[in-house]
């Protein structure tokens, strides 16, 4: 989002002009910053053959899908729900790598005849597919490293006390499992959550992933999932990929030649595709003095974005009514922003803002990722419509949610009251 002539504008566009014309609370997505954030990737890693596969729960939109297509990566999916999205979005199946952890043996089954791309995440669901189908499939494994590194604890999944992968210390009963049913074993893969603050860290997990290989002769690829930092303030770190690439390029290329033939390096980057891409625009219902706080009340809350809440995140709040440096916006004042959601329901605390008055449109920066994807309902309200600035025009690529929405699927059936019962046989 760009400052120009004191109005914030999404290519060109007019942040205002957007929120007067689909209405608030609204979710807008700048393609170009998607697309940008792509290229970068793949200039990162221009020495090798590098397949990107966009992590689908990140942001779940068809048209979001339609433009990671028409961009050329392939996506990872961990429903099968997200993979229908995704052939409804013109991809093949087998462009579409789909990740379970702990689904229904029905869903993997599902998947299969799809045709999907199977990562298989523990040694039951690889003993069961053995058993079922023998070497019918080809599959990817999804290794545990055991590393820890990453943000907060609810992001750290590449440690030995995680859900997630096969663990390394299970590197010989994988073997066996796989030759007892002559599975093609085709992938090697790891989830390795986000915020990585050392390159290193891949470093180690690809010294993990490259001694596995040595027992899959017939491998395509090696999966290194994401771990991307993305900055969501001034001073943050973010991910170096220049030099990330140049390292984990270095190391895989030396694999290569050790492993007799190249295969394809892939990335599974969800946050970093799509964080700085979107912003929430909220209205301003209330200010609300107290003695001690001043408190911006926004049409908006932890049903649209969880993340301040759920993760302690950090999102830069813009004031595009009455931005830093016009003519209005005087001394910067400290704002508590609030939700409407009858819970402690807080987006910043003491948030210096250019003053903000009731009608005034905040936006959420970096809300691209996990923000409407993990929307709810909660209190009962609708989820908010989506828009995509795309080639300097804005889309609406989803509408807003009615109240007929929310019901639909509610069965209205008729009772009658034990009390009502007894006073009937009493007459």
């Amino acid at each position: 989002m760009q400052l120009i002539n004191n109005r914030y504008q999404i290519q060109g566009v007019d942040v205002l002009g957007i929120a007067a014309d689909f209405g608030l609370p609204l979710y807008v997505y700048d393609a170009d910053k998607i697309i940008e954030k792509i290229d970068a990737l793949r200039a990162a890693f221009s020495g090798v053959d590098l397949k990107i596969k966009y992590a689908t729960k990140a942001l779940t939109n068809l048209s979001i899908l339609k433009l990671m297509q028409v961009q050329g990566i392939d996506v990872e999916v961990v429903s099968v729900n997200e993979a229908r999205l995704a052939l409804m979005a013109g991809f093949l199946p087998e462009q579409i790598m789909y990740t379970p952890s702990g689904n229904a043996w029905s869903e993997i089954q599902e998947a299969l005849v799809m045709g999907l791309q199977l990562n298989v995440d523990s040694l039951p669901l690889l003993e069961q597919i053995g058993q079922t189908y023998g070497g019918q499939y080809p599959l990817a494994l999804r290794i545990n490293p055991s590393l820890l590194d990453g943000g907060t604890a609810k992001i750290q999944v590449g440690h030995e006390n995680s859900k997630f992968g096969i663990s390394n210390a299970y590197r010989q009963k994988i073997r066996d499992v796989v030759a007892q049913y002559q599975i093609p074993v085709v992938g090697l893969h790891v989830h390795t959550g986000s915020d990585f603050k050392d390159s290193n860290t891949f470093l180690r997990i690809a010294d993990v992933l490259f001694a596995m290989a040595e027992d899959y002769p017939d491998l395509q690829f090696i999966d290194f999932g994401s771990g991307f930092k993305v900055a969501y303030r001034e001073g943050d770190y973010a991910t170096n990929l220049t030099d990330l690439g140049a390292k984990v390029s270095a190391a895989f290329q030396a694999f290569c030649g050790r492993y007799g033939r190249h295969i394809q390096l892939c990335f599974e980057p969800g946050k970093l595709l799509v964080s700085e891409s979107g912003h929430l625009l909220v209205g301003v219902n209330v200010v609300k003095e107290n003695p001690t706080r001043t408190f911006v009340m926004v049409n908006s809350g932890l049903n649209h974005l969880i993340r301040p809440m759920m993760y302690d995140a950090w999102h830069t709040i813009l004031n595009a009514s009455n931005p830093a440096g016009s003519d209005n916006a005087g001394e910067p004042r400290l704002y508590d922003v609030v939700g409407y959601i009858c819970e402690t329901d807080t987006f910043a605390t003491d948030r210096p803002l250019p003053e903000v008055r009731p009608g005034d449109v905040l936006s959420f920066e970096n809300a691209g990722a996990y923000g409407m994807s993990m929307a709810s309902n909660y209190n009962l309200r609708e989820r908010p419509a989506e828009v995509l600035v795309y080639a300097g025009e804005p889309y609406l690529i989803r509408r807003r949610e009615t109240f007929d929405d929310m019901v639909q699927t509610m069965m209205n059936i008729e009772l009658i009251s034990k009390h009502r019962e007894t006073e009937l046989v009493t007459e």
